[in-house]
């Protein structure tokens, strides 16, 4: 077995077990809650990671939702067929990018909207003078003002909804059968090592920005829209007939059948 090789057989035997999709939602609410006390009751020194100007907050968190649609898509086309050489059956799995991508949309808008509805404009960051004259935060801003609102966690909302929306996806190579393996392909092979090393970023960001960012209350709102996606998603709607559905499973799947998981 090669190098990379070796990696996938890691990331596979962490991301794709059954106990990476039913304790991992917890560990992140866990992760949160911890980072925020560390927070408010001692807090960390700046560091690299405090700036966030960092080289993993500029071209990967900000751009998460990319980063995450552009190895999955791939990954769940290559997988899903390799299992069920359906074309059909892979577009209706697709689409679950499709609900992820309004999913996303939606939430940042409404975050924005909680922030303008909730906020002021300032003369600094500091919060010592309220400019009244600019009651829209765009304005506020194209003047030199600093908006200040109740600003929703888009980073623990976004890092938390990939993290697991990557690691329900992983389910496909549980329990495959060496003659029936979707991992067994170098591409996949490769886009597994990928996604395994983009989720390690988002759980160390993700944790980074419970212990330098946002107020508590943020982000544990932040962190609860993550989690009601995942979990109104792969819990509840793909469970049924009308939706995108879960993951086939490998073991005792026929190559023409589409069933799924219960």
């Amino acid at each position: 077995m090669d190098r990379l090789g070796r990696c996938a057989w890691l990331v596979r035997g962490t991301l794709a077990r059954a106990a990476a999709r039913r304790y991992l939602p917890w560990a992140l609410v866990a992760g949160m809650l911890a980072g925020s006390l560390v927070k408010e009751l001692s807090p960390l020194p700046a560091s690299y990671l405090s700036n966030k100007r960092n080289v993993l907050n500029v071209y990967f968190v900000k751009l998460a939702w990319a980063w995450t649609v552009c190895l999955l898509l791939p990954f769940i086309a290559l997988t899903n067929y390799s299992l069920t050489g359906r074309p059909g059956l892979v577009l209706r799995r697709l689409s679950t990018l499709l609900v992820g991508t309004a999913y996303w949309y939606a939430c940042t808008a409404v975050f924005s909207g909680v922030e303008h509805v909730t906020g002021s404009c300032y003369q600094s960051p500091a919060l010592e003078k309220v400019r009244q004259e600019h009651g829209d935060k765009s304005q506020c801003l194209r003047a030199g003002g600093h908006w200040h609102g109740f600003d929703i966690s888009g980073h623990s909302f976004l890092l938390s909804f990939c993290i697991l929306m990557i690691v329900e996806e992983m389910a496909v190579l549980q329990e495959a059968r060496p003659d029936q393996d979707p991992g067994a392909s170098p591409a996949v092979t490769a886009l597994v090592v990928a996604l395994g090393g983009l989720t390690a970023i988002w759980v160390g960001m993700f944790l980074c920005t419970a212990v330098y960012f946002h107020d508590l209350s943020q982000k544990v709102f932040g962190t609860f829209f993550g989690l009601l996606g995942w979990y109104g998603t792969y819990r509840g709607w793909y469970l049924s007939p009308l939706s995108p559905g879960l993951p086939p499973r490998s073991a005792g799947l026929s190559t023409k059948r589409d069933t799924y998981r219960k």
